[in-house]
């Protein structure tokens, strides 16, 4: 089992200071997403086979997609709900990896010739142009019941047998038919419909191709809590969608907007293919105003968590306003 190195700050040290700092929010929320990041590479580390074990192969494009770098808004998600309701580091590492390897997996499956046919993803050879598409597929299959093993044997995760199985429940839920999965369908369904798509037909697709992880990463944050309420599982759940469709939605105004530099992978790929967007279907700036708005519907549903919540506040201003 991993073991953390008590001698390394951990992220919820970083939000525990963070909370107190209202003089700059902004430093101090660069210096809680740098150590996200770093905490939860090492813990990947630590979890994922090593390069010299058999098959070699596949363990180098496992450890390479999933240790590429990237935003690592979920694993970051998951920290500062767990922290917000009093979680240790240590407990938050596993659910933080499992929903990282989901995502990595994801992409990596997402990218391939049958699907969105990318060559590059954060900026790097996408997992079947660094290696080849068989291993491509093999990587995905393998993170995916990677994160599972995790969740089901991580001995830090100290909630009840029945808690734990509802942390496996979501991670399984959002990750199928009726989430991810699903929404990728419908996504690759989309492809040169354009603005013939109606906003309903794109809000239920990102909520589930997008907004599912995002959802399930705050709620296995939340239920990595011993004592989390069913009330407030609610209301961190309605955070959750309103940051996850705002994240969809700076994607597409991302895609106009940003370089392939910045982006890390192809600009304008949602315009040559025709595919409904939140632009398209609404204007720039309409797609700005209602991401907006969902950044505040997200806050407010924060409001009986009071100080504590300020590190998830700070994550949907930045969902709204990042770069890339």
């Amino acid at each position: 089992m991993p073991v953390l190195n008590p001698l390394i700050p951990t992220v919820t040290d970083h939000l525990a200071s963070a909370t107190d700092t209202s003089s700059d929010h902004s430093t101090a929320f660069k210096q809680l997403i740098s150590q996200s990041k770093e905490q939860v590479q090492a813990a990947l580390g630590r979890w994922l086979p090593s390069e010299d074990s058999t098959p070699n192969t596949l363990h180098r494009a496992m450890r390479y997609s999933a240790l590429s770098g990237g935003k690592y808004v979920r694993p970051l998600l998951v920290y500062a709900t767990g922290k917000a309701l009093g979680v240790s580091a240590t407990a938050l590492d596993g659910p933080a990896c499992a929903i990282e390897l989901i995502h990595s997996y994801s992409l990596v499956h997402d990218d391939l010739p049958a699907m969105d046919d990318d060559d590059l993803r954060r900026g790097k050879p996408t997992c079947h142009k660094a290696f080849d598409e068989a291993t491509a597929v093999l990587v995905g299959d393998a993170l995916q019941t990677l994160a599972f093993h995790i969740l089901a044997t991580d001995l830090s995760i100290v909630v009840a047998a029945e808690q734990r199985i509802q942390m496996v429940a979501t991670l399984a839920h959002a990750s199928g038919s009726l989430g991810m999965a699903g929404g990728q369908a419908i996504d690759l369904e989309a492809d040169g419909k354009g603005t013939d798509f109606t906003l309903a037909s794109l809000q239920y697709m990102h909520s589930q191709k997008t907004g599912a992880l995002i959802r399930a990463s705050v709620r296995l944050g939340a239920l990595s809590a011993p004592d989390c309420d069913k009330a407030l599982l609610t209301r961190l759940d309605q955070y959750a969608a309103d940051i996850g469709l705002a994240f969809q939605i700076r994607d597409d105004i991302l895609d106009i907007e940003a370089s392939t530099d910045v982006l890390g992978k192809s600009q304008g790929a949602d315009i040559a293919r025709n595919k409904p967007t939140y632009p398209a279907l609404l204007g720039l700036d309409g797609a700005k105003q209602k991401a907006q708005q969902l950044h505040e519907s997200a806050l407010e549903n924060l409001t009986t968590l009071g100080r504590r919540a300020d590190s998830l506040r700070w994550i949907s201003e930045y969902i709204v306003q990042r770069p890339n």
